[in-house]
């Protein structure tokens, strides 16, 4: 049922509508008890939701269309692979969607999951010791290069979620990196990206992973090959490439092809989309880097918060609670983007990360059957480290003409202490998500003014620039400590967030069609450009750019 269709929805509109005409200053002036009210401690994360523009009406309103939408139903074939009316969850690929089965607990006492006739959850085990041994081995030193140096460095080759996502922990959880190892990212076809990696590293230590489900990803083969290249005018004899490779992927005849031996491939299953892949082998470079037990910890932190999602009331359910007030935003206010304004500096990839996982699933113009949205669906993600974007995009948050809703995320506590940096942190944190909510009015500007003692005719001249209209939405996600579980924890949350909202709007947040469509013109026009010849039928702008590209 798609969100126009449930009953509602015309009382949303309505809702909508009223609300408008209230300031956020009114809800908190006529209820002392807001921040209460509007506020959740979930695990590792506490939510302060307060400064929305909602009522307990808003809410009720909202869950209600959750429960009209078949919420619980639909999550229920999130963690068991289970059909709806006979269609997988990824019905346009025919495709389970189960990459919470990868956080399970070894010593989970749930039932495996068998997909398909195959118990998955035991592969998943089978994967999981695998990358334990193996990274144990190369921690102690005992994997060693073509020249009998242990590998000390890890070269990860992927593209999307294979780049985004582990790139994102790594960075984030830098205080947990084991001394003496470090990780690169490969991602784009621009040689530059490769160039610097290569510059930076000893080929006599390192290790290169490519992470492609296919084996067939144009970026990331171009890329591996070249490296290839690279360690034979190295001095790496042919023989040795299995030292120094080694493959996620499901295309394992690709992967032998190449020169990667069966004990160097781990499994990706078509049941984990890209985006939602860090918690398989594709987080290889996160064991690499912080060890099997900080990855571990990171599922962990994931299992709890699907654990939350999946059993507390839609009421006290932090993802729900999350997505129905983007649905609120984006379908009824007309809000086109949302920003990730994280407070720590090890965040500073999470906004990325965002990006993909919510625009990629999300950004959807058509409803599961494929009939055209009449409502807006996935917003624009955007964002950055908070301090920095207050010295730029905050501006236009504050002062702007957009409704740009808003999630501020800071921890308690600093890896790093220094006086009282951290303090300042977090007062700047909250004093944005206060100046978004209360703004500053034009007696407010114009008194401020005046008892600096500016002339009352200049003061009032200037008034109107400073008034700050306030009644910006926000969310502030609180964690105590930024570590492997809390990361974890943080991670589902928006995973969940974005399935609820995917649920709502009746769309399938599991392919990327218009992805796939830039890859195939993306080929022909590289044949083009190898060919000299243009195809006829090609568009005048796109024929007159190739032209201008060198010929050999």
């Amino acid at each position: 049922m798609t969100l126009d269709a449930l009953p509602t929805h015309n009382e949303l509109k309505g809702h909508a509508k009223a609300i408008k005409a209230k300031h956020m200053r009114q809800l908190f002036e006529s209820d002392a008890a807001r921040f209460n009210k509007y506020s959740i401690q979930g695990p590792q994360i506490f939510l302060d939701y307060s400064k929305n523009l909602i009522t307990e009406e808003s809410l009720s309103l909202l869950f209600h269309a959750a429960h009209d939408a078949s919420l619980k139903q639909k999550t229920k074939a999130l963690f068991s692979g289970e059909l709806l009316q006979g269609e997988a969850l990824n019905n346009t690929e025919n495709r389970a969607a189960l990459h919470t089965a990868l956080r399970r607990p070894k010593d989970s006492t749930l039932p495996d999951i068998i997909l398909d006739g195959v118990n998955i959850s035991k592969n998943i085990r089978a994967c999981q010791d695998k990358m334990a041994a193996f990274v144990a081995k190369i921690h102690a030193k005992q994997l060693l290069g073509f020249t009998g140096k242990p590998i000390q460095t890890l070269v990860s080759i992927g593209i999307g979620g294979s780049f985004l996502g582990p790139k994102m922990v790594t960075e984030a959880l830098k205080p947990f990196a084991i001394d003496g190892f470090k990780c690169h990212y490969v991602a784009n076809i621009d040689s530059t990206d490769l160039t610097q990696t290569l510059n930076n590293i000893d080929p006599e230590t390192t290790l290169f992973l490519l992470q492609s489900k296919s084996f067939s990803t144009l970026e990331t083969l171009e890329n591996a090959y070249e490296v290839k290249r690279y360690l034979k005018l190295n001095g790496l004899p042919d023989e040795a490439i299995a030292k120094h490779f080694i493959a996620v992927t499901s295309n394992k005849t690709a992967a032998y092809k190449f020169g990667i031996t069966d004990e160097h491939i781990f499994p990706m299953w078509d049941w984990v989309g890209g985006r939602y892949s860090l918690w398989s082998a594709i987080g290889l470079p996160i064991a690499f880097q912080l060890g099997m037990d900080n990855f571990e910890a990171l599922l962990e932190g994931a299992f709890e918060m699907d654990q939350h999602f999946q059993h507390q009331d839609f009421e006290e359910n932090m993802p729900v609670i999350m997505a129905l007030l983007g649905i609120w935003y984006h379908s009824y206010f007309g809000a086109d983007s949302h920003a990730i304004l994280p407070y720590d500096q090890y965040l500073q990839f999470f906004p990325d990360h965002l990006q993909q996982l919510d625009m990629e699933s999300n950004g959807k113009s058509v409803d599961r059957s494929g009939h055209a949205l009449n409502y807006n669906s996935g917003p624009i993600i955007w964002g950055g480290i908070g301090c920095n974007g207050q010295h730029a995009y905050h501006q236009l948050l504050h002062q702007g003409t957009q409704l740009t809703p808003a999630d501020f995320i800071v921890s308690l506590s600093s890896h790093n202490p220094i006086g009282t940096h951290h303090k300042h942190l977090f007062a700047n944190c909250l004093s944005q998500s206060q100046a978004l909510m209360k703004g500053k009015t034009y007696e407010e500007a114009l008194q401020e003014s005046l008892q600096s003692g500016m002339p009352e005719e200049n003061a009032k001249k200037l008034a109107p620039h400073k008034v700050v209209k306030g009644n910006q939405p926000s969310n502030t996600l609180i964690l105590d400590e930024l570590n492997p579980k809390s990361l974890g924890t943080l991670i589902a949350l928006y995973e969940h967030k974005v399935f609820v909202q995917s649920v709502i709007w009746d769309i399938n947040p599991f392919d990327q069609w218009g992805v796939e469509l830039g890859k195939t013109l993306s080929n022909s026009l590289f044949d083009q450009l190898e060919s000299g010849k243009n195809d006829k039928n090609i568009d005048s702008s796109t024929a007159g750019l190739l032209a201008k590209y060198p010929q050999a």
